[in-house]
């Protein structure tokens, strides 16, 4: 299966339905970026009237993920993925449309190279942005990914 947002979208119809039913898409992805939406509502609110920390949370990771998934899938190995650690910081209330960015799949490349060189597990860290219509950042994501090819 090709890596495009209708295909990654219909996964998580089925397989990780609290990403697709609190409105998280991926609208793009390439070799080197992927950008997700999650549009405040009801579903996805806190008590304070702005999208819960954990939703931006899912967008921000799928915007990381997906792209590991997608180098995985290039390579033709058997890789197994983690996330090892991460954290996130919050500047602004999350309302209205937020886009979470991350572009740096080119991070993945040296990473995924030495674990199938060496089979020793390697990690990484990612960034994902997310940015409210306006253009100001609302909260940003570290992920710190851990591939390992599989024997």
């Amino acid at each position: 299966m090709k890596l495009t947002p209708s295909n990654i979208n219909t996964f998580n119809f089925f397989k990780l339905p609290a990403v697709f039913f609190t409105g998280v898409r991926v609208k793009s992805i390439d070799n080197t970026s992927c950008t997700v939406s999650v549009k405040h509502r009801w579903i996805n609110q806190n008590p304070f009237k702005s999208m819960f920390w954990a939703v931006q949370g899912m967008a921000a990771e799928l915007a990381t993920g997906a792209l590991v998934l997608g180098k995985i899938r290039n390579s033709g190995k058997k890789v197994s993925m983690l996330v090892t650690n991460n954290n996130a910081s919050f500047t602004k209330k999350a309302t209205g449309r937020i886009m979470f960015a991350c572009k740096d799949g080119h991070l993945i490349d040296k990473a995924l190279s030495k674990s199938i060189d060496t089979g020793e597990g390697q990690t990484f860290w990612m960034q994902a942005l997310g940015t409210n219509k306006e253009g100001v950042v609302v909260s940003t994501f570290n992920f710190e990914w851990s591939v390992r090819v599989k024997s």
